[in-house]
């Protein structure tokens, strides 16, 4: 498949706007600037292109939800946080190919009607922040952003804002808050962020990936990005490889590539040959693990969905034999309950429960009836928090428990790891 989204990161220079300026960039936006913002609103309808921070919601039925009222502000919000565990797909283009974000969010603007825009991004990107600033001023200079845009008379400012590594800020309405200056905490819904978002206005919120889709959808055509992959979840999609696997890294595949391809083919293999594969977390650490029956599973919203499991960011974890879920769970569960921010008591309490009983049984203490107590914990988080933190975190051990519940009672009947 011809990259899209990674086609510009090896090439010295990438980063600056005469490089992406040679090699077609900002044409999508010239062109898209002689069309009505409908018309951009529409090719994004008709592309099928789906957020890629996670969620999978339509992104072309996402902008349409704003109001046409020109005197009305609108505002773009870019995710840069990136703070899911095993993530690493936008802190790639937002490093080498700034230019490619910073045009698919003037095309966004456009189509919304959005004058102002901001990046947010996670304080620890100090790099990748310096270079979008660098990128942004050299786009004002060259009169892509700022005053009569081109000629156009479209106006359009933006602006970046760092975080302070607060996972939270991962949730669209508490990263409104963090930027007008609040505690990083969600927002009760509705009123949704497409009506009311940032200072109360309309507000669309954008991943950097799927921004970074934007250009190609207008100067190659909806019918062209449709194309590539499953009819329900269609374009390219950046694959983030961790773990047990010979060549890990980032991987930009037709969306629907299976774990198997995946793993195999394209990151070679196991690292240990002699290791068998034991698990994979398809998204992140929020989605529940697959096993090595689940290998030709595709990897789409879709497909992922009907396994139990969700594609989220698109992080996938690779394990061996050698891998204790336990500890594994333990871990993954320290960091929910610790990123948790307070707002809602089944998070800021149940999440510091199950990491007590979890690191019970880690360290070889674990109690008759700990896991009943793990899966009464879960019940009583899921589907009664403000934001999706606490269900990541139940939906991830659940997926653990489904499938390796024999390795948390032998930790509880043996004091001990069972891949040890």
């Amino acid at each position: 498949m011809e990259k899209i989204l990674l086609k510009n990161i090896d090439k010295p220079g990438s980063h600056k706007l005469d490089n992406y300026v040679r090699n077609g960039g900002y044409k999508a936006f010239a062109e898209a600037l002689k069309l009505k913002p409908d018309n951009i609103i529409q090719m994004v309808k008709d592309s099928g292109l789906r957020g890629r921070g996670g969620a999978g919601f339509s992104t072309g039925l996402k902008w349409s939800f704003i109001p046409k009222d020109p005197t009305i502000p609108k505002y773009l919000c870019c995710n840069a946080d990136e703070g899911e565990p095993g993530t690493y797909k936008d802190r790639a283009i937002i490093d080498n190919d700034p230019h490619l974000l910073l045009e698919g969010m003037m095309l966004t603007c456009y189509a919304i009607g959005a004058a102002n825009a901001y990046i947010y991004i996670r304080g620890e990107f100090v790099f990748g922040a310096n270079r979008l600033d660098e990128a942004i001023k050299e786009a004002y200079a060259k009169g892509y952003l700022g005053k009569n845009i081109l000629g156009s008379g479209f106006n359009l400012d933006m602006h970046i804002h760092r975080g302070f590594g607060a996972y939270i800020c991962g949730e669209e309405t508490a990263l409104l808050e963090s930027i007008e200056g609040y505690r990083a905490q969600p927002r009760k819904k509705p009123p949704f962020p497409a009506l009311a978002g940032l200072y109360g206005k309309p507000t669309v919120i954008n991943n950097v990936e799927t921004l970074a889709c934007i250009p190609a959808i207008i100067e190659k055509g909806p019918k062209w990005f449709s194309s590539i992959g499953p009819e329900k979840s269609p374009g390219p999609k950046i694959y983030g490889v961790s773990g047990h696997v010979k060549k890990p890294g980032l991987y930009e595949l037709p969306m629907g590539t299976t774990l198997r391809d995946l793993i195999f083919n394209h990151c070679g293999g196991m690292l240990r040959e002699d290791r068998a594969l034991k698990a994979v977390i398809p998204g992140g650490v929020s989605a529940p693990l697959l096993t090595p029956k689940d290998l030709d599973t595709p990897l789409d919203f879709d497909s992922l969905a009907a396994k139990g499991s969700m594609l989220g960011s698109g992080a996938v974890i690779v394990m061996d034999e050698s891998t204790c879920m336990v500890k594994a769970a333990f871990i993954t569960n320290r960091f929910f309950s610790h990123e948790s921010c307070g707002k809602c008591t089944p998070c800021r309490d149940g999440t510091p429960w199950l990491t007590k009983v979890l690191k019970r049984l880690e360290h070889g203490e674990g109690r008759p009836g700990d896991i009943d107590l793990i899966e009464s914990l879960c019940g009583n988080i899921f589907g009664r928090t403000f934001c999706p933190l606490g269900d990541g975190a139940v939906m991830a051990l659940r997926g653990a428990l489904k499938n390796f519940r024999e390795e948390f009672q032998y930790h509880i009947d043996h004091k001990k790891c069972m891949a040890s």
